[in-house]
């Protein structure tokens, strides 16, 4: 059945998009996404709770993209050390092309799980990056999480349900979005998770439950955080 279980077809984006002018716009595009979806409140709303007596917190973006994120946050803590890493070496240059100097936001180019920053960073967070990763790739990462992320860590992604899945092409539709956007959403739907996926990564990962919880989101997000 349709939906039953996760996706493994690859994502065009990640495989056809050779061209960096067509990538930037669907960055942009991708953005315009996550604004209508609301895909960064629940992440803001997690991150005004855990950096309320740390308000210098340094924060890790994994795989930034058009680093939208990274500037909402900076409107809400500005005080807070900012970097995005993503493996795409084009990403850097979107990110930094769309953001002002003056926001300090570092975009590094690099493998997250190779990268090794200084000193570790109070917050780890990511958003659609999960559904990118094998069963396996995302127990490991799991685990990454718990080790690099002194004060806590988010993850959002896709509730894998058959609303999205047949109504986001509709809505890629109406917004004119570049054909990668409108193809891989519902790719990207399909390779996403149900709750009990979420509680068996975890139970893998050797995170008991009272150390993370998972949380449903209007619309149709699921949120994976450390308590």
């Amino acid at each position: 059945m349709i939906l039953s279980a996760r996706s493994t077809q690859p994502e065009l984006m990640d495989t056809d998009c050779v061209d960096f002018d067509q990538y930037r716009s669907c960055l942009h595009d991708l953005s315009q996404v996550n604004v209508l979806t609301l895909t960064h409140r629940p992440m803001l709303k997690w991150l005004a709770r855990k950096a309320k007596d740390h308000p210098d917190f340094s924060l890790l973006d994994i795989a930034q993209g058009h680093g939208d994120a990274l500037r909402r946050i900076r409107r809400r803590h500005p005080q807070a050390r900012l970097t995005g890493i993503d493996l795409n070496p084009w990403a850097k240059r979107v990110a930094e092309a769309a953001t002002d100097p003056a926001d300090r936001i570092e975009y590094i180019t690099d493998d997250a799980f190779a990268y090794k920053p200084a000193e570790p960073f109070d917050f780890i967070i990511c958003s659609q990056f999960t559904h990118h990763l094998t069963d396996e790739q995302v127990v490991a990462f799991l685990g990454w999480l718990r080790t690099n992320a002194a004060r806590g860590w988010f993850i959002g992604d896709v509730h894998r349900h058959v609303i999205p899945y047949y109504g986001f092409p509709v809505l890629a539709w109406l917004m004119r979005w570049e054909r990668f956007i409108r193809d891989d959403g519902r790719i990207s739907i399909a390779r996403s998770f149900v709750r009990a996926e979420w509680e068996d990564y975890l139970r893998q990962a050797g995170i008991p439950p009272e150390e993370a919880t998972i949380a449903w989101h209007v619309p149709f997000r699921l949120c994976v955080a450390s308590r």
